[in-house]
């Protein structure tokens, strides 16, 4: 099992690459961030609440750039432009899941996230549902502790049409409902208002809140399998896994680095008929990855229980200064 390694490599070995230069980073954003909520402000008030629906993508967005704005300036001391704010990930990922069509209502019951009504995100969407928490819970997080400038009872979001149950809508429901998920995102606040923080450390914080929010909320959503084909049932589920294994070996969610990882992502939902690695409309990169993806899957299925072979089979395939070709992953412009 000795090529193993170079799988991992090819499955989030972009992680490791960084893009040196004089960047306009705008053309990295997530789609539609320029038009999204950047304040909260930008929402509708009512009788001083701000009330955000997170079920249109740009509101949930929205959710994200604030996050991102306010956050920016306990960053800039690792770079300039907010570039290495570690909570880029969680936008890039989502806008990812915009652009392929993954927020849209896989039953085809209704027009949500089509061309109609291509701004909706449909409850019934595997993806929209984890996302949610991974943008809700560090969202309400960072208002409760105050790091966004508004008190815990000024926000409170809309439901879906169905399935209100499952969630949470603003930062008392939510840590009742999900105490241990809001409290590791509480923590990585706090030691991002810490003046001793450390780049490593944030990335464990972040990490740490992220896994932890990730695995606790996959078993709600499995009734959602039944709206997608195998192959995209199967991508879900390797997907979950390869991220873990990002997490564990805490590679940065840096703008440059996740932008640049998720060439590898397919393009859009996967249907009953694709067989990587030969799916005619993706990349060469696009289809090494599915097939890499089941590959870390199945290691996963023998080590599950065993996490320092995790920690060790990623790291070694990923650090130590060296690439899947044994060359220096840092690009230079």
């Amino acid at each position: 099992m000795a090529f193993l390694p170079s799988w991992v490599c090819v499955l989030v070995g972009s992680f490791s690459f960084s893009l040196a230069g004089d960047l306009n980073f705008s053309h990295l954003y997530p789609p539609l961030w320029k038009e999204s909520p950047g304040q909260f402000s930008d929402y509708t008030v009512e009788n001083g609440i701000y009330i955000i629906d997170p079920w249109v993508f740009p509101e949930r967005l929205g959710m994200y750039k604030i996050l991102l704005n306010q956050t920016a300036t306990y960053f800039e001391k690792f770079a300039s432009e907010n570039e290495q704010n570690l909570l880029w990930g969680l936008p890039v990922q989502h806008g990812w899941q915009y652009s392929s069509g993954r927020l849209a209502d896989p039953s085809r019951r209704t027009d949500c996230g089509y061309e109609s009504n291509h701004l909706c995100i449909s409850v019934d969407s595997w993806w929209a549902d984890l996302n949610y928490f991974l943008c809700v819970l560090p969202f309400l997080a960072a208002v409760d502790s105050g790091i966004l400038g508004i008190s815990s009872d000024q926000v409170r979001l809309l439901p879906p049409p169905m399935d209100q149950k499952r969630f949470c809508y603003d930062v008392s429901g939510c840590l009742l409902s999900f105490p241990k998920a809001m409290n590791k995102w509480s923590d990585f606040y706090k030691y991002v208002l810490s003046p001793s923080s450390t780049f490593d450390d944030l990335l464990k914080y972040l990490w740490d809140a992220h896994i932890f929010t990730l695995t606790n909320t996959l078993n709600t959503f499995e009734d959602r399998y039944v709206y997608y084909s195998e192959q995209e049932v199967k991508f879900e589920k390797d997907w979950s896994v390869a991220v873990e294994y990002i997490g564990v070996a805490r590679i940065p969610t840096t703008l440059i680095r996740v932008h640049e990882s998720q060439k590898g992502l397919p393009p859009r939902i996967l249907n009953k008929t694709d067989e990587d690695p030969e799916i005619s409309d993706f990349t060469a990169l696009q289809n090494t990855v599915l097939m890499g993806l089941n590959v870390l899957s199945s290691v996963h299925k023998l080590t599950v229980d065993n996490q320092y072979f995790r920690v060790t089979f990623v790291r070694t395939a990923l650090f130590r200064g060296k690439g899947c070709t044994g060359q220096d992953v840092v690009i230079s412009g």
